[in-house]
């Protein structure tokens, strides 16, 4: 049973694609739905999250309590769960990290926030680290079109980069974890690229020739943020990380401003 203020925040996770307010403003917070271990019926959490390559972290912290949490214990039972970003939901695996890569990895996340070794402090059980693998399956919004789709992964870069950009300017160093965030994004746009590049792109200019110079400007657009990724690669460990994810931002949003309106009436 949630409380009434989990209840509350799920609901407004829910209502803003993913966003809320309060204490939770400008978190990366996810819902995580398990089957339930005893009920079998579907049993939603609100957690924070973090990206960690081709898969999403979580943590069963409980607060420093002497008990995991009832989620941990559902995806013990039955490890298929469904994940919520807000702008997209996807269906996951749940694997239990183990042994040292769960030692390695929460030392990284203690890192990033303090609060996660001040909670494992209050509890003699090890705060497990729960790592979330998407399972193959369509791209977000496929089933509402492609237009659509691209919109939605469009908004999830805008976010991401902004979260990152935050993280950037408040932190005193960029530590482990920091580091990972910046290089999931720069792989996941760079992925995104090459997808439009080599398969959006030309369908779009066999089916509509008129979108030739258009798609050849985007084309150009999406070599010139290449050089970006690349150098912000180079500089994550960095004091001047901070600029070169400004020049990102701006450059990828307009560059997604404008493929937005010249692609979205053909999609």
């Amino acid at each position: 049973m949630l409380n009434d203020f989990t209840a509350r925040l799920i609901d407004e996770f829910r209502a803003n694609a993913g966003q809320v307010g309060g204490p939770f403003e400008n978190s990366r917070l996810l819902l995580l739905t398990t089957t339930g271990a005893r009920t079998g019926q579907p049993r939603t959490a609100i957690l924070t999250y973090y990206p960690d390559g081709a898969r999403t972290l979580v943590v069963g912290s409980a607060g420093g309590s002497p008990k995991h949490p009832a989620w941990y214990h559902n995806l013990l039972a039955d490890p298929e769960v469904t994940v919520d970003l807000g702008l997209f939901s996807y269906p996951a695996t749940a694997v239990v990290l183990r042994g040292s890569e769960r030692d390695e990895v929460f030392a990284r996340l203690v890192e990033a926030d303090p609060g996660w070794g001040e909670y494992q402090k209050k509890t003699t059980r090890a705060i497990p680290v729960v790592a979330l693998e998407q399972r193959p399956g369509p791209p977000p919004g496929a089933d509402r079109g492609f237009g659509e789709a691209l919109k939605i992964i469009h908004a999830a870069f805008r976010r991401e980069l902004s979260l990152i950009r935050k993280e950037v300017a408040t932190s005193g160093t960029l530590g482990a974890q920091l580091r990972i965030n910046c290089l999931t994004v720069c792989q996941g746009l760079h992925f995104h690229h090459t997808g439009e590049s080599t398969g959006l792109f030309p369908a779009l200019v066999q089916q509509h020739p008129e979108l030739t110079e258009v798609v050849d400007a985007l084309q150009v657009e999406h070599d010139q943020i290449a050089v970006l990724l690349g150098e912000l690669e180079r500089l994550v460990g960095a004091p001047e990380v901070l600029d070169q994810i400004d020049e990102l931002i701006a450059q990828l949003n307009a560059h997604l401003d404008r493929e937005e309106a010249a692609l979205l009436p053909y999609l």
